[in-house]
């Protein structure tokens, strides 16, 4: 009995690492090393997060399209490492699926390379896993995980944010990776690959804006991932301070009133499962952010989100 019987072809992976190389060159041992420039920081700390891109991943292969997953998976795991302030430095990647499908898994690894130059980062290593019955026919499974650097007194854990502080938005390009199991409740598949190109809008990746722009002159930084606004911010947010939100202040993006309008979703409930059009939150000090939508301020009360 030869392994390859049982669903697993160790040449097809093997061929498959060698093309990664050629794409990403820093991979190929059992390992990955990023020396750290010594000179270049006075107390650093890394900083590490992992997520996934979720059941996203079921509209890619409802609609066979997939080179956009990887970017999905680097923004979602690099946008918190951002949130501290620290600059994304490498990212390593898990794909696993019931049989290796060459064409689908080189047009991932391109997506996740794409993410990795738009982060700034470098793609270090990785995991290909094939699982024979463990997944359907042509679907598939990632999670990825990003490690940055950020000087220790540098460090935005949004324990100086103050009442009188103001509460800026960057804007999200559309859901990015959340909410897409209520997405796939209330659209029927006709409906899903109608609305692909739209749901399939990679999350954007804030490298420039929190590490070049606005980002320097944050207090406290929440990326808007699942649990929305509600469930976010307070996690940056000091003890006596609540942050208001005013949602008029930005033009909210037509995809959510599309699936407000079919799923018959309070708008409580937008605001929590989704961005609703802001994907990153910046508090400050400063009354003026370039390339920020001011949409509220920081009062005294308990900690909490409220949205009039």
């Amino acid at each position: 009995m030869l392994y390859k019987k049982s669903g697993v072809d160790i040449d097809k992976a093997n061929k498959f690492v060698d093309d990664i190389k050629k794409i990403a060159p820093a991979i190929g041992g059992f390992s990955g090393f990023f020396p750290v420039d010594t000179k270049k920081y006075r107390n650093p700390v890394l900083v590490a997060s992992t997520d996934g891109v979720g059941t996203k991943l079921k509209i890619a292969h409802l609609v066979n399209k997939h080179d956009t997953v990887g970017i999905d998976l680097v923004a979602m795991c690099v946008n918190d490492v951002l949130c501290t302030g620290a600059k994304p430095v490498f990212f390593l990647d898990y794909f696993a699926t019931g049989k290796l499908e060459l064409k689908v898994a080189k047009e991932i690894i391109k997506g996740i390379h794409e993410g990795c130059k738009q982060a700034g980062c470098i793609l270090l290593g990785g995991e290909t896993a094939e699982m024979p019955g463990f997944y359907k026919k042509g679907e598939y499974d990632l999670a990825g995980f990003a490690v940055g650097i950020v000087e220790k007194d540098e460090i935005i854990d949004g324990k100086k944010i103050r009442p009188g502080d103001y509460v800026f938005g960057l804007p999200s390009t559309g859901p990015h990776s959340n909410g897409y199991s209520l997405i796939r409740k209330i659209f029927s598949e006709k409906e899903l690959k109608n609305l692909g190109n739209q749901l399939l809008k990679p999350t954007k990746i804030y490298s420039k804006e929190i590490l070049k722009g606005p980002g320097k002159y944050a207090k406290g930084i929440a990326h808007i991932t699942g649990g929305g606004f509600y469930d976010n911010i307070p996690r940056v947010l000091p003890e006596n301070c609540q942050v208001v939100i005013f949602k008029n202040r930005w033009q909210i993006p037509e995809i959510f009133y599309k699936i407000q309008k079919k799923g018959n979703v309070s708008e409580k409930e937008m605001f929590r499962v989704f961005n609703m059009g802001i994907g990153m939150v910046i508090i400050s000090s400063e009354e003026k952010l370039k390339d920020c939508i001011l949409i509220g301020q920081v009062e005294k009360g308990q900690r909490g989100v409220k949205i009039v």
